[in-house]
């Protein structure tokens, strides 16, 4: 039972730590603002709970201690990780910041030019 639950817990926390580096990568690599907040947040946020996971399994199967403060910051940083993420790229949009000169889609652009005519 232990080399199946030491498997879990090693494949969980290996699954985070790769998303964790996809993060950098991409925070790195990705052209403009809005790219880099949607690896930031999305893959990011799927390493952390990851990893939590991991570590959630690790004190449940190895240390007998059912944790249940990990589980809520799991599902805290599953609701509020993407959230803030959206957040930061409309506010980003709003406040002005060019897109990447090769972006091929603008949805948001309708939705701002309706809400500035109806603010006229």
């Amino acid at each position: 039972m232990t080399v199946i639950a030491n498997i879990l817990i090693i494949a969980t926390i290996s699954f985070g730590t790769i998303f964790i580096l996809v993060t950098a990568i991409g925070l790195i690599r990705l052209p403009d603002a809005y790219s880099r907040a949607h690896a930031a947040s999305k893959s990011a946020t799927l390493g952390v709970m990851s990893i939590l996971l991991g570590v959630f399994f690790h004190f449940w199967l190895n240390e007998g201690s059912f944790n249940s403060r990990i589980l809520l910051g799991i599902v805290f940083l599953f609701v509020t990780g993407p959230v803030g993420g959206h957040m930061m790229g409309r506010a980003a949009y709003i406040s002005g910041v060019k897109m990447w000169d090769k972006s091929v889609r603008d949805d948001l652009a309708e939705v701002v030019k309706k809400k500035r005519e109806l603010e006229k």
